[in-house]
């Protein structure tokens, strides 16, 4: 099946050449039977001349002169060859027939039209019978050697003329298909170059265009179709665009307007549970509860700040940073908030650094040591490893928890995802710190990926060595 043409180039040509060449044998076996009968025909015509004469030489010992060379003459008293022979150099030389060669000629009809026959001894003959006078009867044959010759150089030439036209016809239709099927290639490339354009997210402007768009054929239908699609596309990013520039927007407006009252808010209540006055304990509560919350909303609108600012292509900082003092930091960080679980570190004797923003690496190490401590039960041990490889530097979080539900993978890297969408505030956050840190990464032109199962999750980080 491998062998079979794919592309429609390669089928067209084929069944090019599969017509041709079945063109070709049928037109080889019309001639090859019509010359074959034609000739026939004409053997047949001499035996009607040559009448009986060689035959009946033979029972009365005439001269065989004027008989064609290697005619057959045979007589046949009660169905059985008295005599047989075959003319050479135009003297008769008599010939023994097997009992097979008799038969065939026994059957012979007297008196019927000529048959061709296959003496053993001889060759193929056409032959014809007629009543002798003494009730015996006579064979007279010509030899077909001639024209199986004939017919067999026919056939050769044929052979030959067709493999030739067949050739130079496969090249000349390869030559031609491929002209007919350019503006089909021309819309192939203009949709691999739509293909690899970032259309996942930004500006995006389709500037690629079909050239063939005449509406009397084929191909430029399809190429008008094309390109009506993608302006259609085009139209359609463009409404996205405008849509993710207004969201943008609307959060960067939002989050700068949140931050000023939010902390008016902490700081009135910060304020308030200062008084050393009597306050009852529903109020100080209450207090308290305004304070954590505020604090919880200031931290979602800062986060929120920082991913509209990644969206917007805003530079971040860019110095070496030495990540095994990183993963240090924050591992004393992360064992200080959940000192249930068992903290690890492997890393390597030097130092691996590279280059970005301690800041954000930091934040993004933070999120992830945070999401293992809050997601897994105590008594889990999450490991931190640093490595350099040939070209890049690896930072990994593990840990030999539940694992993350099965189908979540890559969704918990949306803004706002839950791997458990029923938890309450009180066991996790918003949703956007596995945003955040697959926003800081790409940005770094980094990557990170997770790879999960029971018993064992990992995330790792990929930064530019």
């Amino acid at each position: 099946m491998k062998l079979l043409p794919r592309t429609i180039r390669a089928k067209m040509i084929a069944g090019l050449l599969v017509l041709l060449a079945l063109s070709c044998a049928v037109l080889g076996v019309a001639t090859s039977l019509a010359m074959d009968r034609f000739l026939l025909g004409r053997i047949d015509q001499q035996l009607a001349g040559y009448g009986i004469r060689f035959a009946a030489s033979l029972e009365h010992g005439e001269d065989t002169r004027g008989q064609a060379r290697d005619t057959f003459g045979a007589r046949l008293v009660g169905g059985r060859v008295t005599q047989a022979a075959v003319v050479s150099r135009e003297a008769a030389l008599p010939v023994r027939l097997s009992s097979q060669d008799e038969q065939a000629l026994a059957a012979v009809p007297v008196g019927g039209p000529p048959e061709t026959v296959d003496l053993s001894g001889l060759d193929d003959y056409r032959v014809r019978a007629v009543p002798g006078r003494d009730g015996d009867v006579l064979i007279t044959g010509l030899s077909l050697h001639g024209v199986e010759e004939a017919v067999g150089r026919l056939q050769l030439l044929e052979l030959s003329m067709f493999t030739g036209t067949i050739a130079v016809a496969g090249v000349a239709g390869a030559v031609w298909v491929r002209l007919s099927l350019r503006p089909l290639q021309r819309i192939a490339t203009t949709a691999r170059k739509v293909s690899e354009l970032p259309l996942a997210s930004g500006e995006v402007t389709l500037g690629e265009r079909v050239p063939d768009t005449d509406p009397r054929t084929e191909t430029g239908l399809v190429g008008a179709a094309f390109n009506r699609m993608l302006g259609h596309v085009e139209s359609a990013l463009a409404r996205r665009h405008a849509v993710e520039q207004r969201l943008r927007s609307f959060a960067a407006d939002a989050s700068h307007e949140l931050r000023t009252p939010l902390a008016s808010i902490r700081g009135h209540a910060e304020l308030a549970l200062r008084d050393r006055g009597q306050m009852s304990d529903d109020i100080r509560h209450a207090l308290n509860r305004i304070d954590a919350e505020s604090g919880r909303m200031s931290e979602l609108v800062d986060e929120l700040l920082l991913l509209v600012r990644l969206d917007e292509g805003r530079p971040l900082a860019r110095e070496e940073v030495d990540l095994t003092r990183l993963a240090i930091e924050a591992t004393g960080d992360a064992r200080a908030a959940s000192p249930g679980h068992l903290w690890r570190l492997e890393l390597p004797e030097e130092p691996v650094t590279a280059t970005g923003d301690p800041l954000r690496l930091h934040q993004v190490l933070a999120n992830l040591l945070s999401n293992a401590g809050v997601h897994t039960p105590d008594g889990t041990t999450v490991t931190v490893a640093v490595r350099r490889l040939p070209a890049e530097v690896e930072v990994s979080v593990s840990d030999d928890g539940p694992g993350i539900p099965a189908g979540l993978s890559e969704e918990i890297f949306e803004r706002f995802a839950r791997a458990d969408p029923g938890r309450s505030r009180a066991t996790g956050g918003a949703g956007l710190g596995l945003a955040i840190v697959r926003a800081v990464m790409a940005a770094h032109g980094g990557s990170v990926n997770v790879r999960s199962r029971p018993g064992r999750t990992e995330f790792r980080l990929l930064l530019p060595g």
